[in-house]
């Protein structure tokens, strides 16, 4: 039996600071690679998928801090603002994927007002059809055994506001008025939903490509170990993560999960009701989250996986894990942290065995 540790974790734009910044601008990324290297090492994972990484050499950064190596690096596809998802492995990657547009029966969706006063404007500007920010897909060989890892980071919960011609000054963050901020909230919900359904189709693919399966009717995904892992930006019980997870009828905590059922081939399995378990399966003292928002606790980070690697008589071990002794609570103007070290996110870590 191979066992490997994933640790995923969304690190609040980590992005270096311009060469001629202050030696203050400077020393406080150096306090905050510290404090980040410091986690992921107590930790030692074997593949660490990361969220909001900043460009030209922000994750070489990270992993140079690193006294326990990583020596595999690959990065998504980034944002308008240079975020991406990116990769830390102990593992080299055999194949790699990025994944961004739509599939082919999801047509575009809403992502910001239109802009109706520009004759020269497209009519379908205010449209997208692809995720954000990439999620990015690899493979890595664990002793033998393949595994696929595909990590995302979905539109934000907070809402964001295209600041065009015209608007008020301030933060991105404060709408103009009560019918921008509804309609906005409203495009940030369509980004999240096609986003899950953009990997959810990825997963099917994967899960149903599998010949030769002796009963093809139970689904072919259980032989395969996949893990989809990310800031998904919703809670567990969100119409967006269950999308995610596929099929319902046998989740972890549920009198199904024993008995399992034909969905289980294309099923992921959420390790939400494993974080923090104690060593015979206690449940915590309190319910695990991974981001603090206006001082309450919410689980918006997730591991899932697949049968193969969550199954009644193969049950992993997951935790959450904090840069310092509390989780910073945030509000709705992020960049109140800008010079903090640190995440204002847990870590998420999984031990799986195959």
């Amino acid at each position: 039996m191979a066992s490997f540790t994933l640790m995923c974790w969304n690190v609040e734009n980590l992005f270096l600071p311009e060469e001629d910044a202050s030696e203050q601008v400077h020393a406080r990324f150096q306090a905050k690679l510290a404090s980040l290297a410091a986690v992921i090492d107590g930790q030692c994972p074997d593949v660490l998928a990361l969220q909001e990484i900043g460009p030209d050499g922000a994750l070489q950064a990270l992993q140079a801090k690193l006294a326990n190596p990583l020596p595999h690096a690959l990065e998504g596809e980034p944002d308008g603002r240079g975020i991406r998802v990116a990769y830390l492995s102990r593992y080299p990657f055999s194949t790699s994927r990025s994944i961004v547009a739509f599939p082919e029966m999801i047509f575009p969706v809403q992502a910001r007002d239109p802009v109706f006063d520009d004759p020269a404007t497209p009519a379908d500007e205010s449209l997208t059809a692809s995720l954000g920010r990439g999620a990015l897909e690899v493979v890595v060989d664990v002793e033998g055994h393949p595994v696929r890892i595909i990590t995302a980071h979905f539109k934000s919960k907070l809402i964001s506001y295209a600041r065009q011609k015209g608007l008020v000054e301030g933060s991105q963050f404060a709408p103009n008025d009560e019918n921008e901020r509804y309609r906005y909230a409203a495009y940030g919900l369509y980004r999240r939903t096609t986003e899950a359904v953009t990997l959810r189709d990825r997963v099917n693919q994967i899960l149903s490509s599998c010949a030769g399966s002796p009963d093809p009717e139970e689904g072919l995904g259980r032989q395969k170990a996949v893990v989809v892992c990310g800031d998904l930006n919703d809670e567990t019980d969100a119409a967006t993560t269950q999308i995610l997870q596929g099929p319902s009828g046998s989740e972890l905590g549920t009198e199904g999960f024993r008995r399992g059922d034909k969905g289980d081939g294309y099923r992921l399995w959420n390790l939400a009701p494993l974080l923090n378990a104690g060593p015979n399966g206690e449940p915590p003292s309190e319910a695990p989250f991974s981001r603090r928002f206006q001082g309450r606790g919410e689980l918006i980070d997730h591991i899932l996986a697949s049968h193969r690697l969550v199954n009644p008589g193969n049950i992993p071990v997951a935790r959450t894990v904090l840069a310092g002794d509390h989780l910073p609570s945030i509000t709705e103007s992020p960049s109140d942290r800008a010079a903090d070290p640190g995440s204002d996110h847990a870590a998420l870590v999984a031990e799986f065995e195959i």
